[in-house]
């Protein structure tokens, strides 16, 4: 099955300097993340000389400086080239998941009329960061996976309804556990369903660096000098916030920006680090990416789930070695809040949460 990326690019138009080369964005967002322009041109394999050129032609269609030098202390951005990077982080942190899916469902639909016919592993998952390397891994390795990022609750509706053939979700340890499996009990009825760990994971409160509003826990989203930006409202992060929150007796109309919404955990944290609220909750991965504080509140089980048949499925079969491989395992580790101490264990789902029994619905 072909592999097809999808990107987002720039177009600057207007002005009497005339339209903007879509490297100038590409060029101020590797300043930001390198340091200086050398750095910046040798990261993007483009010459100084060149580098300059864009840097020129976007000071003059903007009319201001794009970028400041120092002599032995690097480049810096101006105001409205932070703004332009943050622009492109925030972009590229709202729209990865959904240009990845539909660059699957595009690479599936080429090969059903191509020579693969339509065999390619349906996965519908909950966007994560040890989901993602294991589709990346079953790619490289040439499997067939038509994968579609949803939200959990989205991902076990398509499990049940048939729509694919494994579903990834995340349910939370401890008091909101109970919570969560009443609430996707609906649709994981099926008395042969198996679970598969990929990861456990941590979920928080991600604050500017330094907590300069000092915000440490959800209560104190409540006051009205903090900006809160929130998840959308059927994604499973979105679930579990309203349940501690419901611990606490707090109602989301007490928090300022509660139904302001980012589609992506990385999304919520380049909002944050862009200054455009003084909170979010998310995962701790795209916190740490964006050098934001965290503050730790909940860990997740991730994993997949499945009819008991599919595990013999060969995408499935290749899903359980890469789960149990060391190089595997030890690259999820290394993603902040991570964990895959059990990455490839298999649990039928009634029998996968102890503390709270499964129980699907009848």
């Amino acid at each position: 099955m072909k592999r097809i990326s999808i990107k987002p690019v720039w177009t600057i138009q207007g002005g009497d300097a005339g339209n903007l080369s879509p490297r100038l964005i590409e060029l101020l967002t590797a300043v930001h993340t390198e340091g200086s322009l050398l750095a910046a041109c040798q990261k993007l394999g483009m010459s100084y000389r060149h580098a300059w050129d864009l840097v020129r032609a976007g000071e003059a269609h903007f009319n201001t400086t794009l970028l400041h030098m120092e002599r032995g202390k690097g480049s810096t951005l101006s105001p409205l080239a932070e703004k332009l990077v943050w622009a492109d982080l925030r972009i590229m942190a709202r729209l990865q998941p959904i240009l990845d899916s539909l660059a699957s469902e595009l690479s599936h639909e080429i090969a059903k009329v191509g020579s693969l016919g339509d065999s390619a592993f349906r996965l519908h998952a909950s966007y994560g960061f040890s989901i993602e390397k294991l589709i990346e891994q079953l790619l490289e390795q040439g499997q067939q996976v038509a994968r579609r990022y949803a939200s959990s609750t989205a991902a076990a509706a398509g499990l049940h309804d048939g729509a694919c053939e494994a579903c990834g979700i995340h349910i939370p340890f401890g008091s909101q556990q109970a919570r969560a499996l009443e609430h996707y009990a609906q649709w994981l009825s099926a008395p042969d369903l198996m679970l598969v760990d990929i990861s456990t994971r941590r979920q928080g409160l991600m604050v500017a660096p330094g907590n300069p509003k000092k915000i440490y826990d959800l209560n104190d989203l409540t006051r009205e000098d903090v900006r809160f930006i929130n998840r959308p409202a059927d994604s499973g992060t979105r679930f579990l916030l309203e349940g501690l929150l419901g611990e606490r007796r707090i109602s989301g109309a007490e928090i300022a920006g509660f139904e302001q919404s980012e589609a992506t955990h990385a999304s919520v944290a380049a909002f944050v680090a862009s200054g455009l609220a003084d909170a979010g909750f998310g995962l701790e991965r795209p916190a740490r990416y964006f050098q934001l504080d965290f503050i730790p509140m909940v860990n997740e089980r991730y994993f997949l789930i499945c009819h008991e048949a599919t595990l013999q499925h060969p995408v499935m079969q290749k899903t359980l070695s890469i789960l149990a491989d060391p190089d595997f395992k030890s690259s999820v580790n290394a993603l902040p809040g991570y964990d895959s101490t059990h990455s490839g264990q298999i649990t039928p789902l009634k029998e996968a949460f102890a503390e709270n029994a499964f129980t699907p619905a009848a």
